[in-house]
C-alpha cells in the first residue's frame, strides 16, 4: 500500500477516502470489530436507532464539508435542542432570555471580571453566577470528576448564552442533519472499495505493515510510545439503557442535561426517538432512554474526551515532540492530537492533512 491508516474513525476514514480518490492505495486497520470509531450506531429491537457512543448531532457552517458528507448518505433535517433539568423544571441549554428575565439586574451581571485563569473563571466571565451554579458547575464536576477551577479555561469556549428566544444548540451552523441510513451505513459507504482490516491491534503487529509512503495514526499517541512517559487521562461514559414500552414520549427534547449533583451521577439523558424523522418516530410504540454516567476509562476503546487540564497538556506536548521526529508517521484525530474535535472539525482537519 501507499498509505497505512490506523483507525477507522471519522478522521482516518476521511483521509483514506480522499487519498483513494486521488489514486493512492490505502489500507485501513481497525482495532474494534466494526468500522467508524465512535461514529457508529445500532438498531434497538424496538426499531429505534441508538448512537452507540453517545449522540452525534452533525452540523457545519462549511458548504464544502456539507457537500462531502452528502456523497455517502442522504441527510434529513435535524437541529439539536438541548434542555437542562434545573430547579424542578426544564430550561433551555444554553439558557437565554426566558431564564435570564427571571433574574434581577444585579443577578444578570457576569460573575467574574478580569483575565480568567481556569474554566470556572472563564465560564463566570461569560455568564451570571446564578446561571453558572444552576447549569454548569455540577455538570462540569460530574463530567470531569474534579473541581471546575482545576480545568483549562479553553474548555469554556464551547458555549455561550443564547440570544433572545433562540433554543437551537448551534444556530450559527448553516447545515444540520442526520444520515438517513444511520452513521454505521454512512461510515461504511465512505470506506467502500478501500481495503479494511478489523479486529487487529496495529501496535501488536507493527512489523506486518510497511506502507510505501506514510503511516497515518489516529490512535492514542501515548499508546504508540508504550506509555513510557505516563498515560494521558480521558473520560468516557457508561450508558444505561431503559426501554419504556408503554410510554410514547418521556422528554420534551432528545437531550436533557442533569447538572444537579443531588439528582444522580448521570450528566444527561437521551431519548433516541427525537432523533428519528417524525413519521418514523410516531409509528414506533414505546421509547428508549439512555443515561450517561462519566467515568475514567483505562481501555482505549472507551476513550471519548481528552482531559482538559495543564498536566495532561504538558504530557501530551512531550509525546508530540517525539512524534514530530518520526519521518514517516503522522499523528492526527482526537486521540492522536489529544484534543476534542466535533465531527465537522475532524473532517476539516482530515482534509488539511491530505492537502
Amino acid at each position: 500500500m501507499d498509505f497505512l491508516i490506523i483507525g477507522s474513525g471519522l478522521t482516518g476514514t476521511t483521509i483514506a477516502r480522499l487519498l483513494t480518490d486521488q489514486g493512492k492505495k490505502c489500507l485501513v486497520v481497525e482495532k474494534r470489530a466494526h468500522v467508524g470509531g465512535n461514529v457508529y450506531d445500532e438498531e434497538h429491537h424496538s426499531g429505534i436507532r441508538v448512537h452507540t457512543y453517545g449522540p452525534h448531532y452533525f452540523r457545519t457552517a462549511s458548504l464544502r464539508i456539507w457537500d462531502f458528507v452528502r456523497r455517502f448518505a442522504e441527510f434529513y433535517p435535524f437541529e439539536a435542542r438541548v434542555q437542562s433539568w434545573v430547579q424542578g423544571r426544564y430550561e433551555n441549554w444554553p439558557p437565554g432570555e426566558a431564564f435570564l428575565s427571571r433574574l434581577s439586574a444585579e443577578e444578570r451581571q457576569p460573575g467574574f471580571h478580569g483575565i480568567p485563569s481556569n474554566f470556572e473563571e472563564m465560564a463566570l466571565s461569560k455568564m451570571p453566577r446564578t446561571v453558572y451554579e444552576a447549569f454548569v458547575k455540577g455538570y462540569t464536576q460530574k463530567q470531569w470528576g474534579v473541581a471546575p477551577a482545576s480545568l483549562s479555561p479553553a474548555l469554556a469556549h464551547r458555549f455561550n448564552l443564547q440570544q433572545g428566544s433562540e433554543n437551537r444548540l448551534t444556530p450559527k451552523a448553516r447545515f444540520q442533519g442526520l444520515p438517513a441510513g444511520g452513521y454505521r451505513m454512512f461510515m461504511e459507504n465512505m470506506l467502500h472499495g478501500i481495503p479494511t482490516i478489523t479486529e487487529v491491534d496495529y501496535l501488536l503487529h507493527r512489523q506486518d505493515f510497511r506502507p510505501k509512503e506514510r503511516i497515518i495514526y489516529t490512535g492514542p499517541i501515548d499508546a504508540f510510545f508504550g506509555y513510557d512517559l505516563g498515560r494521558l487521562q480521558y473520560r468516557g461514559q457508561q450508558r444505561v439503557h431503559t426501554f419504556l414500552p408503554d410510554t410514547q414520549w418521556a422528554q420534551p427534547v432528545a437531550q436533557v442535561n442533569n447538572p444537579s449533583l443531588e439528582n444522580g451521577p448521570h450528566i444527561r439523558t437521551i431519548e433516541w426517538k427525537h432523533l428519528l424523522p417524525s413519521p418514523q418516530a410516531e409509528s414506533i410504540p414505546g421509547t428508549l432512554l439512555t443515561q450517561e454516567i462519566p467515568f475514567s476509562p483505562s481501555d482505549p476503546n472507551h476513550y471519548e474526551y481528552p482531559f482538559p487540564d495543564a498536566a495532561n497538556q504538558a504530557l501530551y506536548l512531550q509525546y508530540k515532540k517525539r512524534a514530530q521526529a518520526l519521518p514517516n508517521v503522522l499523528f492526527c484525530g482526537r486521540l492522536g492530537e489529544y484534543r476534542y474535535l466535533d465531527m465537522d472539525q475532524a473532517i476539516a482537519r482530515a482534509m488539511n492533512v491530505v492537502e
